[in-house]
């Protein structure tokens, strides 16, 4: 049996794995199930920036020694695309903490906002481009926003480099 295939028992009787978050078998069935990635959001932001024309790459680090990895990256234009969840990364629109094991959600939720602070500020430093979308936001928009963030990046990086003269 599979972790996500948890067996159905009472409540009275369930007791967490060691080590566990959860507070009920039920809320521990419904996390497991949680998707990292390939969310109905990134699916449709990837199907029209596909349909665009854009080519890149998914779920991947855009810079090697990083451990995050961005939902989208344009490897060439240094752009990274993420999709944040609302409740997972403190969407200040429709996050509402949890009333059960409160400061373990109010932590965790904090954790992973701090981490996205830092890596967009690292991108930032190595020269990347950084586009945050709520899941909640609007496909086409979000799209609109991608597709010209790479054109104009594009552009950018062909633009032919003036050097400055010395005297």
């Amino acid at each position: 049996m599979s972790e996500q295939e948890l067996p159905e028992e009472p409540a009275e009787r369930w007791t967490p794995p060691e080590g566990s978050w959860a507070s009920s078998a039920a809320t521990r069935r419904s996390m497991l199930g949680n998707r990292s990635r390939d969310t109905a959001p990134e699916l449709l932001l990837r199907s029209l920036v596909h349909a665009a024309g854009l080519r890149y790459r998914v779920a991947s680090k855009p810079l090697p020694k990083m451990r995050r990895t961005a939902d989208m990256v344009f490897r060439s234009v240094k752009v990274a695309v993420f999709v944040d969840g609302c409740f997972w990364h403190g969407c200040p629109e429709h996050f509402v903490t949890l009333k059960k094991n409160r400061p373990y959600w109010e932590e965790k939720i904090g954790r992973n906002v701090q981490r996205d602070r830092d890596t967009d500020d690292r991108l930032a430093e190595a020269g990347w481009l950084v586009l945050r979308f709520w899941e909640h936001l609007e496909p086409e928009a979000c799209a609109a926003a991608v597709i010209d963030a790479v054109a104009a990046r594009r552009q950018e990086f062909q633009a032919p480099k003036h050097q400055e003269e010395t005297s």
